[in-house]
C-alpha cells in the first residue's frame, strides 16, 4: 500500500504591510487553511518572479502545489476550494452578493484600497508632488468612497447573506480601515461607523494573527 502523500503546501505571495495580502491571509485563517507567507521584498522590481510570477507585478498570489492564481479575489476563491467549502453558503464571496448596495460596497472597497496604494506609492515613485491633479482626484475618490461606505454600512451588513462565517467584503473593509491608520494617507481618520466596525472585526483571531508590519529591507 503506497504511503499517503503530504498535503500540498499553501503559499501566499505578498507583504505583511499590504491590505490586499492581509485579506487573503485572514481568509486562510478563517478557513483553517495552514499557509506560508512568501514575502515580496522589492516593490520596485520589474521582474515577475519577484511577485511569484505575476506578470502584472502585483500582489498577492497563491500557490498550492502546481496550482497558481493571481489577485485577492481569486486567492480567496481558491482557498475556499482547497478547504472544501467552495459551495458553502456561509462563505460569502463577491459573486454571492445579490444586493445592489452590497455589490457597490465591494466595488468601492476595492477602489479605495487601490486608491490608497496610489497615494502612498505614487508621489515618491513618480517623483510628483502630492498635490498633483492626479493625486487630488485619487484622494477625492477615496474620500468619496469612504463616505458612501460609512453612510450605508448598516444596510450593507444587513443585506449580506445570512448566516455567514466570513465574507470577503467585511475582511476587505476591515483591512482598508486599519491600513488607513497604518499608512496615514488622509488628513482625517476614516468616518466613525467604519472605525467602530473595524474595532469589532479586530477582535477576530484572523485579525490578531495578521497585524500590519513594515517588512525589513532584504539583506
Amino acid at each position: 500500500m503506497p504511503a499517503p502523500t503530504a498535503p500540498s503546501p499553501v503559499e501566499i505571495i505578498g507583504r505583511t504591510a499590504s491590505h490586499f495580502t492581509r485579506v487573503a491571509s485572514m481568509f486562510a485563517y478563517e478557513l483553517d487553511v495552514p499557509f506560508r507567507l512568501v514575502p515580496v521584498d522589492d516593490l520596485l522590481s520589474l521582474d515577475p518572479a519577484a511577485y511569484g510570477g505575476n506578470p502584472a507585478l502585483k500582489l498577492p498570489s497563491l500557490r498550492i502545489g502546481s496550482s497558481f492564481v493571481f489577485g485577492t479575489e481569486n486567492v480567496c476563491r481558491k482557498l475556499a476550494e482547497h478547504a472544501g467549502r467552495a459551495h458553502d453558503p456561509r462563505i460569502v464571496l463577491h459573486e454571492h452578493a445579490t444586493s445592489d448596495v452590497v455589490r457597490c460596497a465591494q466595488e468601492l472597497t476595492w477602489h479605495a484600497m487601490s486608491a490608497q496604494v496610489q497615494l502612498v506609492l505614487g508621489p515618491p515613485l513618480g517623483d510628483l508632488p502630492r498635490d498633483h491633479a492626479v493625486f487630488r482626484k485619487t484622494r477625492a475618490g477615496l474620500e468619496g468612497a469612504l463616505g458612501w461606505l460609512d453612510a450605508r454600512l448598516d444596510q450593507v451588513l444587513a443585506e449580506l447573506p445570512r448566516p455567514r462565517d466570513v465574507s470577503l467584503l467585511e475582511l476587505g473593509l476591515f483591512c482598508l480601515v486599519e491600513h488607513l491608520a497604518f499608512r496615514r494617507t488622509l488628513a482625517e481618520p476614516p468616518p466613525a461607523r467604519l472605525r467602530a466596525f473595524a474595532a469589532e472585526v479586530a477582535t477576530r483571531a484572523s485579525a490578531q494573527k495578521t497585524p500590519y508590519v513594515v517588512p525589513k529591507p532584504a539583506s
